[in-house]
């Protein structure tokens, strides 16, 4: 019952803790998201390696991925238009040259699946070593 010298007070949502709550679901997809994106190459069967050291590859700068039909694949993120991009081996030097441009000490993660073609492994690490200061890995299991 309300009386006749009580003022109308007209009906309020409490906008702020409806924020709070948006701003939070926000928050937990953004880091979800984060954790389900990959940066490095495309997947491959990588072969083991006993005597490998341990060396954090997710932070090269650029990946290069073998697959297992001899394609080659670069990925740098933070390039544009360098983005899970197939080259040629003849082009690979002159590729990975545009990419690192003069900085120096680019870490290189070279992924070869256990059964592309050893052949074409070394002519992608003979590609590398005419780029100066690069820094190579190589990912194994």
């Amino acid at each position: 019952m309300r009386l006749p010298d009580e003022p109308d007070v007209p009906p309020q949502i409490n906008i702020v803790a409806m924020i709070d709550v948006v701003f939070a679901i926000l928050t937990f997809f953004i880091f979800s998201s984060l954790s389900l994106t990959s940066t490095g190459g495309l997947p491959v069967s990588l072969p083991g390696a006993g005597t490998s050291q341990q060396q954090n590859t997710d932070e090269a700068d650029i990946s290069i991925t073998i697959d297992a039909q001899g394609q080659i694949t670069v990925n740098a993120p933070g390039q544009t238009n360098v983005d899970n991009k197939q080259v040629d081996i003849k082009d690979l030097t002159q590729e990975i040259q545009g990419i690192v441009g003069n900085s120096q000490g680019k870490l290189v993660a070279v992924s070869a699946d256990k059964n592309s073609n050893y052949g074409q492994f070394v002519a992608v690490m003979d590609s590398l070593r005419q780029v100066p200061g690069l820094r190579i890995a190589v990912p194994t299991r």
